[in-house]
Formats: C-alpha cells, sequence, structure tokens
C-alpha cells in the first residue's frame, strides 16, 4: 500500500450546531457543540489511513494542550507525526466552525499565528520512504522550494497539490505537480464559469498533468494527459449531515486510487463515493463505507 506525506495545517476545530444558519447581528442558540481535528492536510491524510496507507504528516504546531490533542488524534488514526514542528510559543491553529443543521453546510472562521511549515523543516525528512508527497497549495514560496528540490533530487514519488483558494504565486507551483487538485472557488476566481473549460486550457498549459476539478453538488471534473475532460456525478447521502471535510475526503479517495494505479476516472468516481458518504456522517470514522 501507497506510502503518503502530507504537508499542511492541522487544526483544533470547534464545531457549533445550529437549526439554521443565523442573519447578521442575530443572536442563537447553538443545540450541540464538540471539538474535533481538522486542517485540509490532516484529514486527507486520516481518511489515506483508513484506505490502509501509510501516512505521515509534516506542519507546525504549537507547545499548548490543544496541539498536543491533534497530535494524539492523528496517531489514534493511524498517522506518524514525527515530522511536526512544535513551536515554543503561539497556540495551535484553530477553526470556529458554525454547521447549519437544515442543510448540513457550514461556514468556517480561523485562527493561526504560527508560522508555516518551511522548505527547511521538509529538507530534514528522508523522503526515500515515501511514494506519495501532497501538499496544501499555500505558503507559497516554500512550497515551490519544496516541489523543486523533489524534482531536483529524482525523487520517485508522485506529487500532488490541493488548491483550495486563491493565493498570490500560487500558479507556479502548478507545473511541478503530477496530480492538481482544484476547488469550484479557485476556478470561478479564475475566470471561468465551468469547470470543463478550465480543464481544456490547464491541460493546454500543463499537459502531462492529470487535474481534478471539485464541483459541489454537481460532482467533479477531470483531464488528463490524453485530453479528454471526464466527469462524474456527486454520490450524496439520504441526508446531508455534514459536510466539514468533504473536500479533503475527496482528495484522500483520488490520492489511494491513483497510487493503486487506478485511472484518473476510477479515481475520481472513488473521491466522488467517500465525499458522498462522509456527507451523511458525523466525522471520518465510517468516510470509507463502500470499500
Amino acid at each position: 500500500m501507497a506510502r503518503v506525506l502530507g504537508i499542511g495545517v492541522a487544526t483544533y476545530d470547534v464545531i457549533n450546531t445550529v437549526e439554521v444558519y443565523p442573519p447578521e447581528d442575530a443572536k442563537v442558540r447553538i443545540i450541540e457543540q464538540r471539538m474535533a481535528r481538522g486542517g485540509n492536510a490532516a484529514n486527507t491524510l486520516v481518511v489515506l489511513s483508513r484506505l490502509g496507507c501509510q501516512c505521515a504528516w509534516g506542519g507546525v504546531l504549537a507547545a499548548d494542550a490543544a496541539s498536543e490533542w491533534i497530535l494524539e488524534d492523528l496517531r489514534r488514526c493511524g498517522v506518524d507525526t514525527r515530522h511536526a514542528r512544535i513551536e515554543a510559543h503561539g497556540a495551535a491553529p484553530t477553526s470556529y466552525i458554525l454547521l447549519s443543521r437544515a442543510t448540513g453546510s457550514r461556514t468556517i472562521t480561523h485562527y493561526r499565528d504560527l508560522v508555516e511549515f518551511g522548505d527547511g523543516d521538509f529538507a530534514r525528512i528522508d523522503l526515500s520512504g515515501f511514494d506519495w508527497v501532497h501538499f496544501e497549495g499555500r505558503n507559497v514560496e516554500a512550497t515551490l522550494n519544496m516541489l523543486t528540490s523533489l524534482a531536483r533530487d529524482r525523487h520517485r514519488a508522485v506529487c500532488s497539490v490541493e488548491v483550495e483558494k486563491p493565493r498570490d504565486g500560487i500558479e507556479k507551483l502548478f507545473e511541478h505537480a503530477r496530480v492538481l487538485l482544484f476547488s469550484r472557488d479557485y476556478v470561478r476566481a479564475a475566470g471561468w464559469a465551468e469547470a470543463p473549460g478550465f480543464l481544456s486550457d490547464m491541460h493546454r498549459r500543463l499537459p502531462r498533468s492529470q487535474v481534478i476539478c471539485t464541483w459541489g453538488e454537481a460532482g467533479a471534473y477531470a483531464v488528463g494527459p490524453e485530453g479528454q475532460v471526464l466527469y462524474q456525478p456527486a454520490r450524496p447521502p439520504p441526508a446531508v449531515v455534514e459536510t466539514v471535510g468533504a473536500g479533503d475526503t475527496f482528495n484522500a479517495g483520488v490520492i489511494h486510487r491513483l497510487a493503486a494505479g487506478g485511472t484518473l476516472d476510477d479515481a475520481v468516481a472513488q473521491g466522488c463515493r467517500l465525499a458522498g458518504s462522509k456527507c451523511g456522517r458525523i466525522g471520518f470514522e465510517v468516510a470509507i463505507d463502500g470499500e
């Protein structure tokens, strides 16, 4: 099974559930509150671990109780945390999530006062044991250095980059990844109304890459080196319970199937299936239903 290193964020999530999303300046009662480990890279690794991959995380946390709780949770889920950088000062990155019971949608506000995981931290990791390295598309200059170091040293690991939102200079990362995972928000911010046109343009620019784009309740699209735009519909659950981490779960499904030698179409189908399963449940414990 694939050995996967994920570079990105792990967070302490405070999830407040309300009956319906409130209007501005409203005062509403929280009907349920829970704490969870979050963060795009961390969530993706947890699902990959449940799918049987050997996973390790590289990121930054603080020397506080919330950070230790995050690390313990990752270890409990089978994710190696030895590459984490612990800062003596600061606090664990914290996301405050408002979850609507009526729709399952979520609104997230995020607090972070820590430095980012840097290329110096990355250089200290022995990469010889990894088949796949997955990056969150953030901390652009350092991430670019990490990607170029992999290419320069000719590591055999496949590189993927998640592009969730526009960031200054993030386009510099694209040519260095074999697999690019885009969100609908990024595609629309880039000026495209629909995914197929964006993907065709990306194929012209990066003909050897596999490019995937999630499109919410409409499913997901992809294009590979052959140039054909592929589509897989969403697999919604009977009732949407929680959408927190659905995109991270989708990414895990894609990476898992591609790392096992599956086709791009099969990988996107698995991503849609697992993301739909996740939306019907709280947390990630049963996100792999259907495998």
